[in-house]
């Protein structure tokens, strides 16, 4: 099981953590059960990743990414992510770890596209 991020991670890896958070329903499933039984150390800084991954939800930049794949991949991610529920999930995890669920969100930026691969979700079906 991969481990919440720590609050010292490069920027790669928190935008990965991110990513994950926002788009892979397994990882918010595990911060939700993390957040409730007190095992997240630093909730300002799992505060800072739920907010990035809340920013990822948000329009998409007109100007300032790198990949023109990378931002068609985050449109699907964004589609894929409104059958799950995710943004609202995120608005309830940030207030689980101290924030508000009304708090504005920062708005998406270019440096924030990137082409980061994530698991595919679907139900394993070699057991």
């Amino acid at each position: 099981m991969e481990t919440l991020t720590p609050p010292r991670a490069s920027a790669r890896a928190q935008l990965q953590s991110a990513y994950e958070l926002a788009f892979f329903p397994p990882r918010i499933h595990q911060w939700w059960r993390r957040a409730q039984t007190g095992e997240i150390g630093d909730r300002q800084a799992a505060r800072a990743v739920v907010e990035l991954a809340l920013s990822l939800h948000g329009r998409l930049p007109e100007s300032g990414y790198a990949s023109q794949r990378a931002l068609a991949r985050l449109a699907a991610y964004q589609a894929a992510a409104r059958a799950f529920g995710l943004p609202r999930s995120l608005r309830r995890l940030r207030a689980a770890l101290g924030g508000t669920e009304d708090e504005a969100v920062t708005p998406l930026e270019g440096w924030m596209v990137r082409d980061v691969g994530l698991p595919p979700f679907c139900r394993n079906r070699n057991r």
